[in-house]
């Protein structure tokens, strides 16, 4: 083997391979300075944060792939070929079964672009509430009260009800509560009106109401209803839960536990349950 042919060659090599990987680190790192710097001026205009966030790794997905493509063609590859192959390789994949990446793909895009959810707002999707923390190309990320983290595939959450419990300014507490069929509804009634009215955290517009909803095995069922600021929402829940029961037993207004009367033998027996 005739050496002095082959070095010359294999420094080619080298070369090629050094400015290869001198294009992905450098490449690499001007992403994301361009996709930083992307987003930092997107923030400047009215474009909420989710867009933002979508946009931004959106655009670093493409720019890295360049960047790839650019460092493969130091190293003699054909990229024409490698971009005709990987598009056949995808087709081929997405033909027998990745329909469901795309769909989480496009579903992101509708989500960034509907907003029926956002970065820091509490939702329930999929049976799931939490704080979403961030929504990708392919899932969205979310953060549930007892601080352990869900992540949800976009397409699930495009086509399912979505309830959102941050968009608003303001909730309605409801409080259902019985009273015993012996007792005086329109005096339950009242109790409870009053109640709700002298509550500091309840708003006095929406107007609280109380009204009866059914008449139920054991009890006359009421439901109180009133408005309070959505920051507010389960504190004020617990304390009109809490104080309702004070109330009705400081008025001597009996509320129920569940009862069923058993006929045995022509004896009435009372049974608890």
């Amino acid at each position: 083997m005739d050496l002095s042919s082959t070095l010359p060659y294999l420094d080619v090599r080298i070369f090629d391979l050094i400015v290869s990987a001198l294009i992905l680190v450098i490449g690499f790192f001007l992403v994301k300075l361009v996709v930083y710097s992307f987003k930092k001026s997107l923030k400047k205009s009215k474009l909420p944060s989710l867009v933002i966030e979508f946009l931004g790794r959106f655009l670093s997905a493409i720019f890295y792939v360049v960047v790839l493509l650019i460092a493969i063609s130091f190293v003699g590859v054909n990229v024409g070929s490698v971009v005709l192959g990987f598009s056949a390789v995808l087709g081929l994949i997405l033909g027998f079964g990745l329909q469901d990446t795309m769909n989480n793909v496009f579903s992101g895009v509708w989500i960034a672009a509907l907003r029926p959810l956002d970065i820091d707002e509490r939702v329930e999707v999929q049976g799931q509430d939490g704080i979403v923390t961030s929504v990708g190309l392919m899932a969205t990320e979310l953060l549930k009260p007892d601080n352990t983290r869900i992540t949800i595939p976009n397409k699930l959450i495009w086509d399912e009800p979505i309830i959102n419990y941050s968009r608003m300014s303001e909730r309605r507490i409801d409080i259902p509560v019985g009273i015993s069929y012996d007792g005086n509804v329109d005096e339950a009634v009242k109790v409870a009106l009053e109640f709700l009215e002298n509550h500091e955290e309840v708003l006095d517009q929406p107007e609280p109401q109380v009204s009866v909803t059914d008449l139920g095995d054991s009890s006359v069922n009421l439901m109180l209803k009133g408005w309070t600021d959505r920051e507010k929402y389960w504190q004020v829940r617990f304390e009109l839960t809490k104080g309702i029961f004070k109330a009705y037993n400081e008025a001597d207004i009996e509320i129920p536990f569940p009862q069923r009367d058993i006929h045995i033998d022509g004896d009435m027996v009372s049974k608890n349950e």
